[in-house]
């Protein structure tokens, strides 16, 4: 049975038939000294400098902003955001939304590990404009000249906007079809597809993300520091402000990654006691273990009304370890939240948001590779965990078989469709794709509707109500006739021996001539010393395992240096652009390494 239904109104009081970026006017009227967005700037200042916009100052900057930006470019043209992760990036971002110019959000070009993604993007979007800062100008010359994408008709600075443009702004009518911006994936070894993410989407997903989230508690604050140019940054953080013209406070990622604690601090210093966050499976592990004890004693996390966990895979681990860790700070056994999305969907699918601990199940690893759900003791020996991610709000998941369109049961393994205004209507300029992956049809619709319905390319299956992913197709490993899902392979490889960095192993499959191979690649753990280091002994004891857990060979194993697995934007093993570097010869292998030093 397919979860969710399409609510009648979008937003409440029935509000959501007008796009939630003309809500700004509405708050610049109704509240023009309360906060809208604060940024925290720690490259001023260790302890973090707060800049904020009140939403009269919002409306002010988002019209001089929209002025500005048709100066140089018309209705459709593409205005790309190569600047910092800063409070101009989000009226940037509001200001091209009000000049029905599309958005492009990206980044500055020396942000690292990012290079192949931002040429694909920029060159696929062929923008008008570029945005950027007076900092960040040389870094954009450096791209423009050194790569053959296309030239912008102007470089726009967005710090130095003139705000007496805003006197000059007519407000224009904007339609729910009306493209708002191009959200890129995070792309494998092909290029980055633009999703068309239109006024009406943006509207639909913040509603439901809000609605998902549950804030029945008065004044609620979102705390980030999530990349506005990944779509969870960027919708948590720009659009549920506006729904009902609540604060949100964020930061950059380097600043979150170089000094972990400051995210619990933001959290933890909120007057309103009502916070709500975000962030990927990484990044809970990564406070739970990189903040020391001592220090998160001393916060007050008891606000932490929800912090959504999506865009990789949840470990139960994960879920444990952060629980345990934030506990001495008063974090409530339900706050953390499990949820589902990708970008086509502009990015909120479904959510675990009630005030209990994230579901998990116990299932039997045998059936979930014949498709079925088998629930078995934890202590099995085929035991595997899977996460609930909750349900829908004002969209419906089913779970479909692929081959045949058939709604599948409860309990059986399938494709995970959506259906709902949220889903984008399709790819920039790729009409091909478009049409397989958002022009899904059920073969019998059985109450449902017949389509359009979003194929996410996740398999997923439902149980009592809500939705657990269980792998993306098109990574699932096929040997001897068996399915065997790549994380539950990865998670065997990284426990079987201390040598092996969690969370950073790639299992794949190459063709051979009667059955597909397994590869496995795994980065080595810095804490293990190079000197003590046995290739031979790490690899016996991963095929051992692998053989026992999951009853097949390995065709070749690969330890290499940390930082060689490939990953998305997001923090996602990119499992086909390893294979593609494996099939290179490209990986840095740690054996390479042992052998230059001797």
């Amino acid at each position: 049975m397919a979860l969710g239904s399409l609510l009648p109104e979008l937003l409440p009081g029935g509000s959501g038939r007008t796009p939630l970026i003309e809500r700004i006017a509405r708050w610049a009227e109704e509240k023009p000294e309360a906060p809208a967005y604060t940024f925290v700037d720690y490259s001023i200042d260790p302890a973090g400098v707060k800049i904020t916009a009140d939403w009269a100052e919002t409306h002010l900057r988002a019209r001089a902003t929209a002025a500005r930006l048709r100066q140089v470019a018309a209705p459709g043209d593409r205005a790309a955001l190569l600047l910092p992760q800063t409070l101009e990036y989000m009226m940037t971002m509001l200001g091209a939304m009000y000049a029905h110019v599309v958005a492009v959000p990206l980044f500055s070009p020396d942000l690292p590990g990012h290079a192949d993604r931002l040429i694909g993007a920029y060159t696929d979007a062929e923008p008008a404009v570029i945005v950027t800062t007076r900092n960040a100008l040389p870094h954009v010359e450096k791209f423009l000249a050194d790569h053959d994408v296309p030239q912008p008709k102007e470089i726009m600075f967005a710090e130095e906007v003139d705000l007496a443009l805003a006197d000059t702004w007519t407000d224009e009518p904007i339609d729910f079809d009306d493209l708002a911006y191009l959200q890129y994936t995070s792309g494998s070894t092909r290029r980055p597809a633009g999703v068309e993410i239109t006024h009406g989407n943006v509207t639909a997903n913040a509603a439901q993300l809000w609605a998902g989230w549950a804030p029945d508690r008065p004044t609620p604050e979102l705390v980030s520091w999530l990349p506005l140019f990944h779509d969870m940054g960027l919708i948590s953080t720009m659009a549920l402000p506006l729904v009902n013209g609540d604060h949100a406070i964020y930061t950059d990622p380097v600043s979150f990654i170089m000094n972990p604690v400051r995210w619990l601090e933001l959290i933890a210093e909120r007057p309103a006691k009502n916070v709500y966050t975000a962030g990927p499976n990484f990044a809970y592990e990564y406070v739970a273990s990189m903040v020391p004890p001592e220090r998160i004693a001393e916060l007050d996390l008891s606000g932490l009304t929800t912090c959504l966990n999506g865009a990789e895979p949840i470990r139960t681990s994960t879920l444990e370890m952060f629980a345990e860790a934030l506990a001495p700070a008063g974090l409530r056994p339900g706050a953390q939240a499990p949820g589902y999305g990708l970008a086509e969907a502009t990015v909120f699918v479904t959510a675990h948001a009630e005030d209990a601990p994230p579901r998990v199940l116990s299932v039997d690893r045998e059936g979930l590779t014949q498709g079925e759900l088998r629930l078995c003791e934890p202590d099995a020996e085929r035991a595997t965990s899977l996460v609930s991610c909750g349900g829908p709000s004002g969209q419906i998941v089913a779970i479909v078989d692929p081959d045949t369109r058939l709604e599948q049961p409860d309990g059986r393994v399938g494709e995970i469709w959506v259906h709902g205004p949220n889903c984008a209507p399709g790819y920039w300029r790729n009409s091909e794709r478009s049409q397989d992956t958002f022009g899904g049809e059920l073969a019998e619709a059985g109450g449902l509707p017949v389509g359009p319905w979003m194929k996410t390319g996740d398999y997923g299956v439902l149980h009592e109500g809500e939705l657990y992913v269980t792998g993306r197709i098109k990574d699932l490993i096929i040997v001897d006739g068996r399915n065997h899902y790549p994380q539950d392979i990865e998670v065997t490889a990284q426990e079987a021996h201390p040598a092996i960095r969690p969370d950073h192993v790639a299992a794949f499959a190459l063709t051979g001539d009667e059955t597909e191979r397994l590869v496995v690649v795994a980065e080595r753990n810095r804490r293990v010393p190079l000197g003590t280091l046995d290739i031979d002994e790490v690899e016996s004891a991963v095929r051992g395992a692998i053989n026992v857990e999951h009853e097949m060979s390995v065709h070749e194993f690969v330890l290499i240096e940390p930082g060689g697995v490939s990953r998305t934007s997001s923090g996602k093993i990119a499992r086909a652009a390893t294979k593609q570097r494996f099939l290179d010869g490209a990986l840095p292998t740690t054996q390479a390494r042992l052998a230059f030093r001797k």
